[in-house]
């Protein structure tokens, strides 16, 4: 595997899992408050960014390559309420957007065809995810401050179930 890609893989495979313990301490948050529902959403969201991780980890070895892990950052929460933090979550799912894109750049100026393939997996992801993030957030601003809407919608965030994506 191209030494350049095979760095920038790596990069991102700590960018996942840095996005699944900052989505760990989230849902801690979420469960302190009793919002089950919510913290549901968050325990899948973690489960999705460590299979992206893996994702990435996986395509690694079958190129050919190695990964050396990195350090993980310590995640800080930016908010007190469900909006301002689903705010942080877009601003966050913005960030790794990035990532990817740059990402899928240096894969695209070293010529890897199969890595352009296989990373247009991730860039459409993340189309969806901020989709999701932005859904939740405009539903929240509806909300305002009815407890008891909140508290529909955390029931109705209590119904995701993780599933095991498909990459590539």
């Amino acid at each position: 595997m191209n030494t350049k890609i095979q760095n920038a893989i790596e990069e991102q495979i700590n960018a996942e899992l840095y996005s699944a313990y900052l989505y760990l301490a989230m849902k801690s948050y979420f469960k302190e408050v009793n919002l089950l529902g919510f913290a549901n959403w968050f325990d899948v969201q973690v489960q999705e960014e460590y299979a992206h991780a893996m994702g990435l980890y996986d395509y690694v070895y079958e190129r050919g390559g190695t990964v050396e892990m990195k350090a993980i950052d310590k995640p800080v929460v930016e908010g007190n309420c469900p909006l301002s933090i689903y705010e942080h979550v877009l601003r966050h799912e913005q960030l790794v957007t990035s990532k990817i894109n740059a990402l899928a750049d240096v894969i695209e100026g070293e010529g890897d065809r199969a890595g352009v393939s296989f990373i247009d997996w991730y860039v459409k992801e993340q189309v969806e995810e901020e989709a999701t993030v932005i859904g939740i957030i405009k539903t929240l601003k509806l909300i305002g401050d009815d407890k008891k809407a909140l508290l529909m919608l955390d029931k109705d965030l209590a119904t995701r179930t993780f599933v095991a994506p498909v990459i590539g």
